[in-house]
C-alpha cells in the first residue's frame, strides 16, 4: 500500500511536533479516528477542520486544498500486506459470514452503514497483556423492496 505524498508530510510534521491523534482531536473537535482518516486521505475536511489540522501542524495553507478534496476511498484490490491491516482482513475472512447472520437476525435483510458510522479505538488495560477495543457503530439501512 502507497502512502500519498500529503499523508507523509502530514505524518511528518505532527511528528515533528510531538502530537498524537488525541491531541489533534483537542484541537479539532473531530474523533482521533477521523483525523487519522483525513490525514490518510479517507476522510474529507471541512474549508475550517482543514486550516485547523494544517495550523496545528504548523505547515502553510497549500495542504488545505487537498484536505477538502474527495478522496479515492479504500486500500486497493490487494491483501494488504502490513500485519495490524491484514489482521483486520483476516477477522472479515473468519467473522464475516458470522457477523452477517447474526446482523441479519437481529435486523433483517440489510447492511450496516459506512457513512453513518463512527469507529472507536479503546486501549483496556489486562494484566495478561493490553487489549485493544475496537467499536464500530453503523446506522442499520434495509433493503427496499419496489
Amino acid at each position: 500500500m502507497s502512502i500519498p505524498e500529503i499523508t507523509q508530510k502530514l505524518l511528518a510534521a505532527k511528528k515533528d511536533k510531538g502530537l498524537s491523534f488525541t491531541d489533534l482531536e483537542k484541537i479539532l473537535g473531530r474523533d482521533e479516528v477521523w483525523i487519522a482518516a483525513a490525514i490518510y486521505r479517507q476522510a474529507s475536511a471541512s474549508e475550517e477542520e482543514a486550516k485547523q489540522l494544517v495550523e496545528a501542524l504548523g505547515l502553510d495553507e497549500s495542504y488545505v486544498k487537498e484536505l477538502t478534496e474527495y478522496p479515492v476511498k479504500g486500500l486497493g484490490p490487494v491483501v494488504p500486506t502490513d500485519p495490524l491491516i491484514y489482521r483486520f482482513y483476516e477477522i472479515m475472512q473468519v467473522y464475516g459470514m458470522p457477523m452477517k447472520a447474526v446482523i441479519h437476525e437481529k435486523f433483517g435483510d440489510g447492511i450496516m452503514s459506512a457513512i453513518d458510522f463512527t469507529l472507536d479505538i479503546e486501549k483496556e488495560e489486562d494484566p495478561k497483556g493490553d487489549r485493544v477495543k475496537v467499536i464500530m457503530s453503523g446506522k442499520f439501512l434495509p433493503y427496499k423492496k419496489w
